[in-house]
């Protein structure tokens, strides 16, 4: 029996450069402070050409996001809003924000969510509530606002937003992580729908693994090394091919496509 062959993609790739594909544009992404999905979205946002403004509600990650933010991209529009997702004034609040310190909203990324591992017998009322709150009511607020501006927006717009492999997968301890995720997928779906009328698309990733510091810090090694070992490539997602995936779904290439799920993954079950 011959061992199968390694893939080329087992290595990690060299991160693109921009193409140009958001040029213009101005985009919001939420839970962008840090070192996760959010940050790498907005880097390349604004390496496609984009002025974004970042939000998170951790205050003093938010400043350092923007400071490195403008230093690499100085000649482009990097503004702040310091936001609670998980609450409906300081998320309407955001979305009247970006639309005034931008000038108008192009894309809006909902990319905040909250995990855990917690087996459901074990499971508090408040462990349940605080993930399902974070990861997929919040999703519903920042959808809500988005949509309630772009009605009334002469150019419509585009949400992407961020699920998650195990909205389908069933996982150990993630019962409340995944039923969330699934939420984002079905709202994803449904407010499409509705929000073609007004020119808007919606629609979302699902990543199986990207490993970045805050995963770690939440996850075990032993266990995520478990997990991307079982992916086609041997390996994890980088944070930068999971932005560069929402970069497409942002841009003018994906005007037809709206209400899907596109799987960041080796769709193993």
């Amino acid at each position: 029996m011959t061992d199968r062959p390694v893939s080329p993609l087992a290595a990690v790739p060299d991160e693109i450069g921009g193409h140009d594909l958001l040029v213009g544009k101005k985009v919001v992404v939420t839970a962008a402070a840090g070192t996760g999905i959010g940050f790498a979205t907005a880097r390349r946002a604004l390496l496609e050409g984009a002025d974004i403004l970042v939000s998170d509600f951790h205050e003093r990650r938010l400043g350092e996001t923007v400071t490195a933010l403008s230093a690499e991209f100085p000649d482009q529009q990097v503004v702040s809003f310091v936001c609670d997702v998980s609450s409906t004034d300081q998320v309407d609040a955001l979305i009247a924000s970006a639309a005034q310190q931008l000038g108008r909203i192009d894309v809006l990324v909902n990319n905040a969510g909250l995990g855990g591992e917690t087996p459901v017998a074990d499971m508090t009322d408040e462990q349940w509530d605080r993930v399902l709150d974070i990861t997929l009511n919040s999703t519903f607020r920042s959808t809500r606002a988005a949509l309630r501006y772009f009605r009334d927006a002469p150019q419509g717009g585009v949400i992407v937003n961020n699920a998650s492999v195990l909205g389908w997968r069933a996982q150990h301890g993630q019962a409340h992580y995944a039923a969330a995720k699934a939420g984002v997928m079905a709202l994803t779906r449904c407010s499409a729908i509705e929000a073609a009328e007004y020119g808007v698309r919606i629609n979302a990733v699902a990543p199986s693994i990207a490993r970045h510091p805050f995963l770690a810090k939440v996850t075990s090694d032993e266990l995520l090394d478990e997990l991307a070992s079982r992916e086609a490539f041997g390996r994890a997602a980088e944070v930068w091919e999971i932005a560069a995936t929402i970069a497409m779904l942002a841009s003018d290439y994906t005007t037809y496509l709206t209400g899907e799920i596109v799987s960041i993954s080796s769709q193993r079950a």
